[in-house]
């Protein structure tokens, strides 16, 4: 994999890291207001492509990308009976299409399978199989040194502090959706 090179983050006058070259990129579209914003969002877009590049490295080549892991670790986590496609979608954020394209992958590669549901014939569940299990057994411990690698220098507070921030993230970003959806606009409210 190719890397592009980027500057070097530095610390501002508060003692805040910062990438002057993304400050640099940010100015224009900020339009002479403050680039905060802006260069927090790059921040974060920066950090979870770090954080999915490892989870790559971690998946041993065998070419999960970070949805379809995400799937496998929840129904490695869920009942005997598996998930339908809806509750994974769901849990996940996405639609049911995007979902079902996951499970193609990891039923093709023998980690998932499609099973009738006990309780209504029309329906499918989606369940781990054993060689999904041991892919995930497989995964855990490179995972778990790769996010403590990641994540070295950083206090227990600091990663619930930092979890804290990226899920009101989150939320902000389904709050936007849902008024967008319901309201007929086309652009957020002004903040």
């Amino acid at each position: 994999m190719k890397h592009v090179h980027k500057s070097e983050p530095t610390r501002d006058a508060d003692g805040y890291l910062y990438d002057s070259g993304v400050r640099n990129s940010m100015k224009a579209f900020a339009a002479g207001g403050s680039t905060l914003a802006l260069e927090t969002a790059a921040a974060v877009r920066s950090a979870s492509q770090a954080v999915d590049r490892l989870r790559s490295q971690g998946a041993g080549g065998r070419g999960l990308s970070a949805g379809a892991l995400d799937v496998l670790a929840r129904l490695g986590t869920a009942a005997d009976e598996g998930l339908s496609i809806g509750e994974l979608a769901r849990a996940a954020g996405v639609s049911s299409r995007n979902v079902t394209g996951l499970v193609d992958t990891l039923e093709r590669d023998g980690l998932a399978q499609r099973v009738q549901d006990r309780h209504d014939r029309r329906s499918v569940r989606v369940g781990i199989t054993p060689a999904g299990r041991d892919w995930l057994e497989a995964f855990r411990q490179p995972t778990q040194r790769a996010m403590s690698a990641v994540f070295e220098g950083f206090t227990e507070d600091d990663l619930a502090r930092f979890r804290d921030l990226c899920l009101r993230v989150v939320g902000n970003q389904q709050r936007i959706e849902q008024y967008l959806s319901t309201s007929g606009h086309d652009q957020p409210p002004a903040s």
